[in-house]
């Protein structure tokens, strides 16, 4: 469905907001870069907001708000914890196969490190065109200490084997499932290389750590005067 509950185009009041400042870093392009345009939004009513609720919402509540999140003109929608209950679960299976979601809009969905939780996820996506999985796992040193009882090289190691778990996963899928074309932005793609542009979001969130880093003074290893690596 093109436009279902005639969602209207985003239009954000962008002009209200100035360009950051940018960051002194002569020997780097991208601090010298800035926004000139407005930023795709993304709602998390349906994931955070929910979760905080005394009594979460049911499927059909769920199903009501992103309608009003469509028509609202989000481009970007966090929709759930698929994993995390059958109601979830449930609302995601309805919002694709009663083809609820417009053409230009992403999914994007929260999942914990865990393999078990991670094949879940993917089944509750099935038939989506486009989505993003937040994959975490919990860093805090009380989570750590407390509720994994390991150091910070086993946080590592469980997250390594959670991202490779994930990567085997989307290549399980069937090689006539990743030549199923769709629209995307005006452009005729495959599965394939949409999967491609939700492995580069994960990039986008490697360079926002690499920002904040440096505005800490922290340099990343590999940009280090003399690391040939």
């Amino acid at each position: 469905m093109s436009n279902p509950g005639n969602q209207r185009p985003s239009g954000m009041p962008c002009h209200r907001y100035q360009p950051f400042r940018p960051v002194d870093l002569p020997d780097r392009q991208w601090p010298d870069r800035v926004l000139t345009h407005a930023p795709r939004w993304c709602s998390v009513d349906l994931r955070d907001g929910n979760q905080a609720l005394a009594v979460p919402m049911n499927v059909s509540q769920k199903l009501e708000l992103f309608q009003t999140l469509v028509k609202t003109g989000f481009k970007e929608i966090e929709v759930g914890f698929p994993s995390a209950s059958n109601t979830e679960f449930t609302f995601n299976r309805r919002l694709i196969e009663e083809k609820r979601v417009p053409d230009d809009v992403w999914l994007q969905v929260l999942v914990q490190a865990r393999e078990d939780l991670i094949e879940r996820t993917v089944e509750s996506l099935v038939g989506a065109k486009k989505v993003i999985i937040h994959m975490y796992n919990s860093t805090s040193p009380a989570q750590r200490r407390v509720v994994f009882g390991k150091s910070k090289d086993e946080i590592k190691a469980i997250l390594t084997k959670a991202f490779a778990f994930l990567h085997q996963t989307v290549q399980d899928t069937s090689d006539a499932d990743l030549e199923k074309t769709h629209n995307f932005f005006g452009n005729t793609i495959n599965e394939r290389s949409l999967f491609m542009i939700i492995y580069g979001h994960c990039w986008e969130h490697l360079g926002q750590s690499i920002a904040y880093a440096r505005m800490n003074g922290v340099v990343p290893p590999w940009s280090k005067p003399g690391n040939k690596d």
